[in-house]
């Protein structure tokens, strides 16, 4: 379990709870559920910094969103890879 942080302009923030096998997936998750709602339309774009901060064993971590993007879109490494990021595609298509 970990919570992922996201601050766009101030005031916007907002942070969610999500089980995640790594930073990736929780920040697809969060932005997912970022985007789901139309009050957070800043939220989740560009430069905006997202803190995964994971409880066991407590550490911290923090990608832009624009790295994230690029990652999911570069070309995979490993068939495990691959398949993480087909699995990150459609979850973040979901509702579009």
């Amino acid at each position: 379990m970990c919570r992922v942080a996201v601050k766009a302009r101030p005031p916007l923030s907002s942070a969610v709870e999500v089980s995640a096998g790594s930073v990736y997936e929780a920040v697809a998750q969060a932005l997912r559920i970022f985007r789901d709602n139309a009050w957070v339309e800043d939220i989740g774009h560009g430069q905006t910094p997202i803190t995964v901060k994971v409880k066991h064993p407590e550490i911290e971590h923090m990608v832009r969103v624009q790295d994230f993007e690029r990652w999911l879109e570069a070309s995979p490494r490993s068939p495990a890879e691959m398949i993480l990021k087909n699995r990150l595609r459609e979850l973040l298509a979901k509702g579009n």
